[in-house]
This record gives C-alpha cells, sequence and structure tokens, in this order.
C-alpha cells in the first residue's frame, strides 16, 4: 500500500519510490519529478510578480511547472484555452507564463535547493471558466479545498482502484475536472499518469489493455466508443471509468459499460463547487449522491451546497435545478441561468449572441440548445443585416455559416461553435412579445417555410412564406446561387391548400404553369389559392415585392380528403 501524500509534501524529494507518469512506455519516477518541480521553482524564483500563467498540452511538465510555480510563492494561474482572446485578456493580468504561452519561461537548468513543504491556506491556484458575464470567471482555489476533494475522491473511489493502475486521459488538465482526477489525486495517491491523451477510440482499445488501468474520459469520448473494436482486452484490464464536465446521456453510459464492463462514475460539480454529487447510472439510475462533506439544499428548487471544497463556510448557490429524494440524493432537472455545456465546454450564450451581431452580419441573434440525436448541439436563430442578406444571397447559407464561425472563434473554442443556423426577417415571439425556446426551436425543423395566413375562408386563402435561406429544399439548389425550385413551390400549393382547404384525395394534372422569375432567399413570397370545389380546380399564384415568380391550376379528384 502506497502512503497517502498530502499535496503539501507531493513534490519533495524521497516523497515515495513510485513513479508518476508513463511516457512512451517509461515510467518517470518520483525523483526525477522532484528534480524538474525544483528547476521550476528556481526559474520562477528569479521573476517578479507572484501571477504565472501556465498552459502545457503535456500533463508531466504541465504538473512539474504548478508545483514549481507553488513552491516558488507564486500563484499559477490556469487559462481554460490558449484562444488569441483568452490569452489577450490574460496577457496583462499575470506577471510571467510558461508552456505554449507568449514569452515563456523555461525551467533552470540547475535546481533549486530546499523544497519546503506547501503552506494549504497560503498556496493559491487560479482555474478559469465561462461567467454569465459572457468572460472567462478567475476561480481562487487553495490548496486546501483542492487536496480536501482528492482525500474525499479518494475515500469513495479509491478502494475500487489498485497501486500499479495507470490513470489514462481524454480531458484537459487545465480545468478542474483534469486538475483534480489527472494532475492532483494520482500524484498525492502515488499512482501513475500516461501523458499521452487518449485521441481515438482505437488508441483507447489498444492502451488500456496494457495494464490494469483507470480512464478518466469527457462524455463526449464515451459516446462515441463503437462496438466494432475488440474491447475484450481492455475489459480486462479497466478498473474504473470517470466521467465529468457535463451530462453522459444514458445509452452512452449503457453503452460503455456493455462494450468495457464499467459503469462510468459520473462526478457532478462545478469550477466554483468542486466535486457536489457522484452516480453510476447502472445502480444508482438519475439519482445522485453527495459526496463525503458535502452539504446541500434548496433554495426555490435551486441547488446550494455547502463543502471544504469551497472557501469558507457560506452556501453557495449554483444554477441548477434539483429535486431532492429518499436518502439524501437528488436528481439533476436543468440549468436555471443561460450558461451551458457543449462537449463539456462551457460557454455563455450571452457572450455569443453578442459576438455574432459584433460581426456586422447580424443584427440579431438568438443562441439556444437544440435536441437531436445523440444530444444537444447548438443553434443561432439570426436576423441579418443587409449586409448579411446579401451575403447569403451572393454566397449561399454555407458562406454565410462559415463566416461567422471563423469570427466566433477568435473568442470561442471551435468544440462550442454553432452546429446550425437559421436566418429569418425577425424573430418569433409569442403574445408578450417573448422570442420563446419553443418558438426558436421549432424553426430548426424547416421543411416548410414559416407561415402567416393573411385570409382563409371556404374558396380563398392568402399565406406569406418566408423563404428563409436555411430551407433544406434551398441546399444544393444551386451552389452559390440558391432559388426555390420549382417542383417545390408545386409542393407547397398542395400542402398548404389542403391546410387551407377539403381537397381531394387524388392529384390528376396540372394545367397553364407559368414560372416567371425565380424565388431568393429572403423573399417574403405571398401564395394566393382560390378553390373551386365543384370543378376540384386550385389556382395559385405566387407573388413578392419583386412581382409574379409563378402561377397555374392544379385539379383534383377522387371523393372528398
Amino acid at each position: 500500500m502506497v502512503e497517502w501524500l498530502p499535496l503539501t509534501r507531493a513534490a519533495l524529494p524521497a516523497a515515495h519510490e513510485r513513479g508518476v507518469a508513463v511516457r512512451a512506455g517509461q515510467a518517470i519516477p518520483h525523483a526525477q519529478f522532484a528534480r524538474d518541480v525544483a528547476r521550476w521553482q528556481a526559474s520562477f524564483a528569479a521573476v517578479p510578480g507572484s501571477r504565472i500563467a501556465l498552459f502545457f498540452d503535456d500533463a508531466y511538465d504541465f504538473a512539474a511547472a504548478l508545483f514549481g510555480a507553488l513552491h516558488a510563492g507564486k500563484q499559477p494561474v490556469l487559462p481554460g484555452d490558449a484562444q488569441p482572446a483568452t490569452v489577450a485578456r490574460l496577457l496583462p493580468q499575470v506577471d510571467a507564463c510558461a508552456g505554449e504561452l507568449p514569452g515563456a519561461l523555461q525551467p533552470a537548468a540547475a535546481p533549486a535547493s530546499g523544497l519546503r513543504e506547501l503552506d494549504l491556506r497560503e498556496s493559491r491556484i487560479v482555474i478559469h471558466t465561462s461567467g454569465s458575464s459572457g468572460q472567462p470567471l478567475a476561480i481562487h482555489k487553495r490548496l486546501a479545498q483542492l487536496d480536501a476533494e482528492i482525500q474525499h475522491l479518494d475515500a469513495v473511489f479509491g478502494p475500487r482502484l489498485s497501486p500499479d493502475a495507470v490513470v489514462f486521459s481524454t480531458v484537459s488538465h487545465q480545468h478542474i475536472y483534469g486538475l483534480l482526477f489527472v494532475t492532483l489525486w494520482p500524484l498525492a495517491a502515488g499512482r501513475r499518469v500516461a501523458i499521452e491523451k487518449l485521441v481515438y477510440p482505437e488508441q483507447m482499445a489498444e492502451r488500456l489493455a496494457r495494464q490494469p488501468a483507470v480512464l478518466v474520459s469527457s462524455p463526449a469520448h464515451l459516446k462515441r466508443l463503437p462496438d466494432t473494436l475488440d474491447w475484450a482486452p481492455a475489459r480486462a484490464q479497466l478498473q474504473a471509468i470517470f466521467s465529468s464536465g457535463g451530462p453522459l446521456p444514458p445509452e452512452s453510459a449503457q453503452q460503455a459499460h456493455a462494450l468495457l464492463a464499467q459503469s462510468p462514475i459520473e462526478v457532478y460539480g462545478s469550477s466554483e463547487t468542486g466535486g457536489v454529487a457522484w452516480r453510476q447510472r447502472a445502480f444508482d439510475g438519475d439519482a445522485w449522491t453527495p459526496l463525503p462533506g458535502v452539504q446541500w439544499k434548496l433554495k426555490d428548487d435551486t441547488l446550494c451546497v455547502q463543502s471544504k471544497h469551497l472557501d469558507g463556510d457560506d452556501w453557495w448557490e449554483t444554477s441548477d435545478r434539483v429535486k431532492a429524494l429518499e436518502g439524501g440524493r437528488f436528481l439533476l432537472q436543468g440549468r436555471a441561468d443561460r450558461i451551458a455545456k457543449i462537449e463539456e465546454k462551457r460557454v455563455s450564450l450571452v457572450a455569443l449572441e453578442e459576438a455574432l451581431v459584433a460581426t456586422g452580419e447580424l443584427v440579431e441573434a438568438k443562441a439556444l440548445l437544440v435536441p437531436e440525436d445523440g444530444g444537444a448541439r447548438l443553434g443561432v436563430v439570426a436576423v441579418p443585416s443587409e449586409r448579411g442578406w446579401t451575403a447569403l444571397r451572393a454566397g449561399g447559407k454555407r458562406a454565410l455559416n462559415d463566416t461567422l464561425r471563423r469570427e466566433l472563434l477568435k473568442g470561442f473554442e471551435r468544440v462550442v461553435l454553432p452546429r446550425r443556423f437559421r436566418y429569418v426577417r425577425e424573430l418569433p415571439v409569442n403574445s408578450q412579445g417573448k422570442a420563446t425556446e419553443a418558438l426558436l426551436t421549432a424553426l430548426f425543423q424547416p421543411e416548410l417555410p414559416p407561415v402567416r395566413w393573411e385570409r382563409r375562408d371556404a374558396a380563398q386563402a392568402l399565406a406569406v412564406l418566408d423563404i428563409r435561406p436555411d430551407l433544406r429544399v434551398l441546399d444544393g439548389h444551386f451552389p452559390g446561387a440558391p432559388l426555390l425550385p420549382g417542383v417545390v413551390q408545386m409542393d407547397w400549393v398542395v400542402q398548404f391548400g389542403r391546410e387551407a382547404f377539403a381537397l381531394p384525395r387524388t392529384f390528376l394534372r396540372a394545367e397553364q404553369l407559368k414560372f416567371q422569375s425565380p424565388v431568393l432567399p429572403g423573399t417574403a413570397l405571398q401564395l394566393q389559392l382560390d378553390w373551386n370545389a365543384a370543378t376540384g380546380q386550385l389556382a395559385f399564384r405566387y407573388v413578392s415585392a419583386s412581382g409574379p415568380h409563378a402561377s397555374g391550376r392544379l385539379v383534383f379528384g377522387g371523393g372528398d380528403a
């Protein structure tokens, strides 16, 4: 049994003899780690100021630099990403950088001597996440909070794991989940970490099979486990799967359990609260069990928590709505704010909307999660500016989508970019003038254009159709110059005709068809219908502000609809 190391002593020489990491199959001993920490300490101690920004892809280099900064009496600042906008905000707030950041320091050639124990209360780390303001929110964590949390994790999950198990990861150590599960907990428990991240399922199946293993995964990776791979060797070695950072769909949890013989341990929490609760769907269903030391209560159905993972004894009010269950457990019932999680990345919908309007291509934008098979996707309903409409007509929807995504990449990670766009002349609103989520979600089912009936009686009807650029019928017709196909216009006459009148079942023929001018995206298209029940004839006429587009007559027979 390996002695548990409090984080105050985890980087000291001779703390233990086990390896701390595995790189390319070779173990890195703790003695080497202690030397590398001392080299980073010497480097950081030589620069003025207290705040050191760290961003590393390499898990081992990150851990050595992190503890080097702490032992130098500095405050490590961990940005969640290295996007240009993030770096631009970060640099004025820090005194030096290391890793993949501008002007990055390097470890000193000679290590510092005489590393001393860290102070749990005085040593702090700053992590970042998205806040309701739309900007990354700096969260200060005392080492005492992190030390308490990994002890609680080990108390619940440590007995399931053997000392020789290697920790494999798909997640970043720059965020609280990876920081705890990939950096701090393994180091304190004397468990080795595989430095190379798992990216593809094929890597996962092959590397997990080599030795006793623990998988620290994002839900995104667990959603993509194919049953065509041979998982039997990995299944024989795997001791636990952890999943956090976002919801894991029940079917994905079931699939992972079936393929890997481990029901994923889902950990619920946030950067602010740390870990709050956990569950395994195979045994707990949807219910969450609080972690040791976590107290919770409800405030207007919103979860409030108190624990040593927080700084102080105050209650923290989350943005999650919950339902209390017997036995101290609870169910999550959605978020109460406008922060969404896409592939385990938090994104402010307000900030994304503001960034879209700032491009000049749009005058209004509403972002929302659109339910789809396989999980929700981020969608945007937008009102283009005159420049935006011109771009749509000239290059089509895909070109404008790509333009907006390129602009968003200046401040957002690629994984959170909107997958779907809907362009409208005005946002749909209810009787209170609110663009509700239900109204916006309905726009992502664009088989037919939004319709407003201005007249509808027994023999005549007038409908105004919003020919949105994102209608599926415009895709590929034609690339770079989309227009509404004539066959679609005919189909709409039938569909809207049946909505307005009791047309007979059978369509017999079309007469006197004329297509005078093309219908382009962005057109407010009027459809005039005249129904003669005696002759079974439905006359139609498409017109807009630019003039007539098409007209003709359809003949029906074969009895009532």
